[in-house]
């Protein structure tokens, strides 16, 4: 009979100690499988929602993010130079600021208004029109409003809103803005629960109180054949006064400032949730061997070698482990789908982000902790077994 047969019929003499550990393994599998998809979840998605805008870098007057720093000042005439360059297809300039929608039954609802001169990937229209695509009454102002703002105010294309912008602090001495609702939109960095719309750079200056012709930032898409790196490195000669960053360098400052909290707290964990794996299999297998002395010494007495024994050993502890971790793998992708719910409800978490993102890499490198804690928790049960002293152990056993 082979050590894997050997190993297996032992497990299934002892159903319940095998369920136990089979069910302890997969548990704890399932926690390490979430650790490794959070280690490095969020940072994938993050760097996949920024390819699916469509645009390679981002310019801005600071290195804060947008709303918190220094706007950049002669926006049409900057967007024009930069748009000029060979290396570059298309710039599109973007404000983002705070307004309400004016209620006349209750109190104005709070949401946030962009400005653009289209959507071109910055948004994504699913009803009715762009902003630049129609206008009703000749110079009217138009917007384009997400579902939520949509839901909460009942609207749909051809409705009207009444709009008082927040711009530099000024609300209460702005005059009001009628927009017709052309469309509803979807915005890829939208919280599940933000309120959101878009206008003309030209509404949005109107809402402001004037022509500003400023920018929060700079959407920058590079022609075809020219690398992200390259149109970042033109406009830094055309503009060095302003600050570019490419996709890679957004999502390589996000990796250390902003999800550095989150790799922490999944090494730990992870760290955590290996050693528990250890100590289960490694106090389940020393139980076993304990409780199996006179069985180890009789195979021994009649010819089992310290290898055979060792083998058998490592077998049963390489079939709790594996059993364990397959029943982890969906385990664990339910309880990533319920944490990752849990996470995305903090405020101002894009609703297309998410924490866990399953990937091979996690999946294998799963295999290989899972594994690894296995075979050293079979260390000291095989040592046992191993130095078990035959006619001693049958004797006590016999006067016991």
């Amino acid at each position: 009979m082979s050590s894997f047969v050997f190993a297996w019929y032992s497990l299934c003499r002892q159903p319940a100690r095998a369920v136990l550990a089979i069910a302890g393994v997969a548990v704890i599998g399932a926690l390490l499988f979430d650790m490794l998809l959070l280690s490095q979840g969020m940072l994938i998605s993050f760097r996949g929602l920024l390819g699916e805008v469509g645009f390679d870098a981002r310019v801005m007057a600071t290195s804060s993010m947008p709303m918190t720093g220094a706007r950049v000042g002669d926006a049409a005439a900057t967007a024009a130079a930069i748009e000029a360059l060979e290396e570059i297809e298309v710039v599109i300039p973007m404000r983002i600021d705070q307004a309400e929608v004016v209620l006349s039954e209750r109190r104005p609802m709070d949401f946030t208004l962009v400005g653009s001169i289209s959507g071109h990937g910055a948004w994504t229209v699913i009803d009715g029109a762009d902003i630049n695509q129609r206008k009703a009454d000749g110079d009217a102002s138009t917007i384009v409003v997400n579902r939520n703002l949509a839901s909460a105010l009942n609207l749909s294309p051809g409705q009207t809103v009444t709009v008082r912008s927040e711009c530099l602090g000024r609300r209460s001495i702005l005059p009001t803005v009628e927009f017709e609702v052309v469309g509803i939109a979807t915005f890829p960095f939208d919280s599940e629960s933000q309120l959101t719309a878009a206008a003309t750079i030209a509404d949005f200056d109107r809402a402001c109180g004037g022509e500003q012709d400023q920018a929060d930032l700079f959407l920058v898409a590079s022609r075809s054949r020219v690398t992200a790196e390259a149109a970042v490195e033109a406009i830094q000669q055309l503009r060095p006064d302003l600050y570019v960053f490419s996709n890679d360098q957004l999502v390589d400052r996000f990796e250390r400032v902003g999800f550095s909290y989150f790799r922490q707290i999944s090494t730990v964990l992870a760290t955590v949730t290996l050693t528990f794996a250890f100590l289960l299999i490694s106090v389940l297998l020393s139980v076993s061997v304990n409780q199996r002395f006179a069985e180890i010494a009789a195979l021994r007495a009649i010819g089992f070698g310290r290898r055979r024994v060792a083998a058998d050993l490592v077998w049963e502890s390489g079939l709790m482990v594996s059993i364990g971790g397959v029943l982890a793998l969906p385990l664990g992708l339910a309880l990533a789908i319920w944490l990752d719910r849990i996470l995305k409800s903090m405020p101002g978490i894009p609703a297309d982000l998410h924490f866990f993102v399953v990937q091979p890499q996690a999946v294998l490198l799963h295999i290989a902790l899972l594994a690894t804690a296995g075979a050293l928790a079979a260390g000291y049960p095989v040592y046992l077994a191993s130095r078990l002293p035959i006619a001693s152990t049958l004797r006590n056993e016999v006067v016991g």
